[in-house]
């Protein structure tokens, strides 16, 4: 029988998470998407082309692998309907290679109208909500209010809907949100939600029992990052699920004992999309020329990136919830330009020194230590072997692994999944 392996991002977003899936696809039989919903935007690269991915596993590209959307996941069906119409173009027999939970909970157009409600009465408040309904249909599934994909199957799933609909206008007859939008968002929904019929809908642990007893090798791939994290992020400013290690067992129905690898992809810097708490946040030119050389905007969203230097106990803190096994450690190319780089390694908090994320992080009191390293100053985007990589590279690798405890496995030195640099044992080198 064998087990499950987990890539999940350890930041705030945005690691590039869909290039490593597709990297290592190959070395898989299916790729399973455990959280989150169309508020992600895995970017794939490859043959100069780019692909974005907001619900469907990075996985679905590759002839072999059969890609699972998992019950922790929560399906805006106009949105997934618009991704495999543009999966077409490309592959048409890519959406045979798909499969999605009965379990996983139908993001309907009243969700996405209570989440943009929601939100414009925080004012200044708001938490940086990409507007899609992901919250307000997390909060029905707890509510054990929603309804989930096997739901369409059913005789009583116009009566279900009408239910839930009638639940949500009067909430926005609260907030006095404007509902002109919805009878046009409802003739869309219901359009995908006959053609959704027709895909393969699966009872996904039975699935995934039955996978593990035949020996096949499956990846689990989380969305968004570790410190976004319902219980363990930035809170309030996080999403709606649980976007930790922890996420794959109870978004697929997979038993603890059962993981095996977990494996936490990183940038070499840090960024983060709206609005929350970043202790190594740039304001200045540095920031903006790490914008601009990482083309830092939400795939999404669209929306800027704020940039900052690494920030090493907060890296520290998302590798120890997660219990990973190996890093992964991505846009080492952004840096090419800096003759110095800045990693965070500890904070002064309330007038002292502290090496761990703390439980508020307000800056006032919260400012970042750093060490200054040397920068590679050259072109890493045609480096093809970890052997020739120049020193000061290999330097920063050894300084993130020596503080973490954790080997780094992989490079990333640019967006084409050719851009990939696997090292054998870096701890060891």
């Amino acid at each position: 029988m064998s087990n499950i392996d987990v890539l999940l991002g350890l930041q705030w977003g945005d690691e590039g998470k869909g290039k490593i899936v597709d990297v290592l696809t190959r070395e898989y039989d299916i790729i399973a998407r455990f959280q989150g919903g169309p508020n992600a935007g895995h970017t794939l690269e490859f043959e100069g082309i780019k692909h974005v991915l907001h619900t469907i596993p990075s996985g679905i590209f590759h002839h072999k692998a059969t890609n699972l959307v998992g019950n922790g996941v929560v399906i805006d069906p106009v949105i997934f309907l618009k991704e495999i119409n543009a999966l077409k173009t490309i592959d048409d027999s890519a959406h045979h290679r798909l499969m999605i939970s009965r379990k996983a909970h139908l993001i309907l157009p009243t969700h996405r109208l209570l989440d943009a409600a929601s939100e414009t009465a925080k004012g200044k408040s708001k938490i940086g909500s990409t507007l899609k309904g992901i919250g307000p249909t997390y909060m029905d599934k707890t509510g054990r209010n929603g309804i989930r994909v096997g739901d369409i199957e059913q005789p009583y799933f116009q009566e279900k809907y009408r239910q839930l609909v009638e639940k949500h206008m009067q909430l926005l007859q609260n907030y006095n949100f404007d509902i002109t939008p919805l009878a046009d968002m409802e003739k869309e929904w219901m359009s995908a939600i006959d053609a959704f019929r027709s895909l393969t809908l699966v009872d996904s642990e039975q699935y995934l029992f039955n996978a593990m007893k035949d020996g096949k090798q499956i990846l689990a791939e989380g969305a968004q990052g570790s410190l976004l994290d319902i219980d363990f992020g930035s809170y309030p400013f996080v999403t709606s699920s649980t976007t930790t290690a922890a996420g794959a067992c109870t978004g697929l129905g997979v038993a603890p004992n059962k993981i095996k690898r977990v494996l936490g992809i990183f940038k070499a810097y840090c960024t983060r999309v709206g609005s929350g708490p970043f202790p190594t946040e740039l304001f200045d030119e540095t920031g903006e020329q790490l914008r601009k050389a990482g083309k830092e905007f939400g795939s999404t969203t669209g929306r800027s990136r704020r940039c900052g230097w690494l920030d090493l106990p907060a890296l520290k803190y998302a590798v120890d919830i997660n219990g990973v096994t190996e890093l992964m450690m991505m846009k080492a190319d952004v840096l090419d330009a800096f003759k110095s780089i800045k990693v965070c390694t500890g904070y002064r908090y309330h007038g002292e020194q502290i090496d761990y994320l703390p439980y508020a992080t307000d800056p006032n009191y919260l400012e970042p230590i750093y060490e200054e390293r040397e920068g590679w100053n050259c072109d890493l985007t045609n480096l093809s072997d970890w052997n020739d990589a120049p020193v000061a590279l290999l330097k920063y690798v050894r300084f993130i692994e020596d503080y973490v405890g954790i080997p780094v496995t992989l490079v990333s030195v640019g967006p084409d999944r050719a851009q990939t640099l696997k090292i054998s044992s870096a701890m060891n080198a």
